[in-house]
């Protein structure tokens, strides 16, 4: 039954009168130092899959608690104890830290238990002195499955929670591209991680956001991290064509928030600024410099981020020269927030190199940006762009750090026939010069550049090949093999 405001209000203050008092105790290894290591520890529940024991109504879905935002939420059957609800973490983690934002609907009496199989449970915290509004608890335990189990409401309603943020890390061994690498860096001119290990990433990116949006959920991105074994996630926000531009706000918060999920799954995510008309970047600086420094602040302590500042520069006025001051005044802006990164430069012509547009590989080479840790980006689509572009690529990336943050196995419009030949001729070269690439696009788009089938999102199935097109199972399956880490 749904209840009005001014009883939930009167409820709680009922509730409130006598509060039993009794002193926090920490838990089992809980110390200064733990402190500091649970503040350190990354968000590792937003976005995953949740259960709970009931649900009062519609709207008010367990997984309202793991979604980032204070303005939705969890809520049980009302008068009901005991209640519970429990985030899959998807594999083993460390836990560090609980923060659990109540609604007025609190629990007095609870637990917090971590499992390996979500059904043998330790608790990690307890207290009958729960006086709702927000604990941020430190913790200890390590599990797959965390569970918050209410046996005693605050109120005569239910349990409610605007959200339930567990933070922690991968179990060593846990094997996720994040885990393995670490922090990525630019070495000479490849790409490393934390070890000094050169590396290749290789992974899908999504359709436009604004489009698409429904192909990036829980069972999707579970699919793509487990069953594809990809390492990275490209976060494709456009800036014009009914993307960022027409809601700012909207557009950053669904970046954070897949940001979080590909975090959650061990996954690296670039996120992209995906301008491509207007195809000269300057033409968007100023919003460039606002979404950047807010991505930057909220993540610079992950190690899993890559920013891709200019998708596709592109028109006959944008000169090398106009990219690269643009790189100059936006590299700055991020490197405020975050000295670590690896920032990822798109070339002139469509990220051709310069060959779209009549050139080469040495207008960069000639005249590279002045800044560290940074990389190229090249874009390709197998049956548009032959030999000039392949043998243009296989120079440049002897003398420029190149990703290739785009690629398609079919004409430059993401359509039309695929030419699996010469794309292979591309991948083969990008292993041989370990260069990491992502391909275009993780959505049910009817391209034959989009993975799926249409229909297939939000729902699925995302794993196997049942619901995949040509193109998708030949990309997958090149995904798949194995990691040189």
């Amino acid at each position: 039954m749904r209840r009005n405001a001014g009883a939930r209000i009167f409820a709680v203050v009922a509730a409130l009168v006598v509060p039993l008092v009794v002193p926090l105790v920490m838990p089992s290894g809980a110390s200064a130092a733990g402190a500091r290591t649970a503040a350190a520890d990354p968000l590792v529940s937003q976005g995953r899959t949740v259960t709970a024991s009931s649900v009062e109504a519609a709207g008010l879905e367990p997984g309202k608690a793991v979604d980032g935002s204070t303005s939705t939420r969890w809520a049980s059957a009302e008068g009901v104890d005991p209640q519970w609800i429990r985030v899959d973490l998807g594999s083993p983690h460390t836990v560090s830290r609980v923060r659990l934002t109540w609604e007025a609907a609190y629990a007095r009496a609870y637990r917090v238990q971590i499992s390996p199989d979500g059904s043998t449970w330790s608790d990690v915290h307890s207290t009958a002195a729960g006086d709702g509004a927000t604990d941020d608890l430190t913790v200890s335990g390590t599990g797959r499955y965390v569970r918050v189990y209410g046996t005693q409401r605050g109120t005569p309603y239910g349990y409610s929670l605007w959200e339930m943020e567990v933070y922690g890390a991968p179990v060593s061994g846990g094997g996720t591209p994040v885990q393995a690498n670490g922090q990525l860096r630019v070495c000479g001119i490849k790409l490393c991680n934390e070890h000094g290990k050169q590396i290749q990433l290789r992974g899908m990116s999504s359709h436009g956001i604004q489009w698409y949006g429904q192909c990036l959920n829980n069972a999707s991105l579970d699919a793509l991290a487990n069953d594809w074994k990809a390492d990275v996630l490209r976060i494709s926000m456009y800036i014009q064509e009914g993307g960022y531009e027409t809601d700012p706000r909207l557009f950053t918060d669904r970046v954070h928030s897949l940001i979080e999920m590909a975090t959650a799954r061990g996954m690296y995510a670039i996120v992209d600024w995906h301008m491509l008309t207007h195809g000269d970047p300057m033409y968007n600086l100023g919003r460039a410099r606002t979404f950047f420094t807010e991505i930057a602040q909220r993540h610079n302590g992950k190690r899993n981020v890559l920013y891709e500042i200019a998708n596709e520069p592109n028109g006959d006025a944008v000169t090398w020269s106009v990219i690269r001051d643009y790189a100059h005044q936006l590299i700055p802006v991020i490197r405020q927030h975050d000295p670590d990164a690896p920032i990822l430069v798109g070339t002139r012509a469509w990220s051709s190199l310069g060959v779209s547009g009549g050139g080469d590989e040495t207008e960069i080479v000639d005249n590279p940006v002045d800044a560290a840790n940074i990389m190229y980006t090249f874009h390709f689509y197998a049956a548009s762009h032959g030999s000039a572009y392949l043998n243009t690529l296989s120079r440049a990336a002897d003398r420029l750090p190149i990703f290739v943050t785009e690629f398609g196995t079919q004409s430059a419009s993401g359509d039309g026939a695929n030419d699996f030949a010469r794309s292979q001729q591309y991948l083969d070269l990008l292993a041989q010069k370990k260069i990491s690439w992502v391909n275009w696009n993780f959505s049910d788009d009817f391209r034959t550049g989009a993975v799926f089938t249409p229909g297939t999102c939000p729902n699925g199935s995302f794993t196997g090949t049942d619901r995949l097109k040509e193109a998708g199972v030949w990309v997958r399956d090149r995904i798949r093999t194995a990691d040189d880490f």
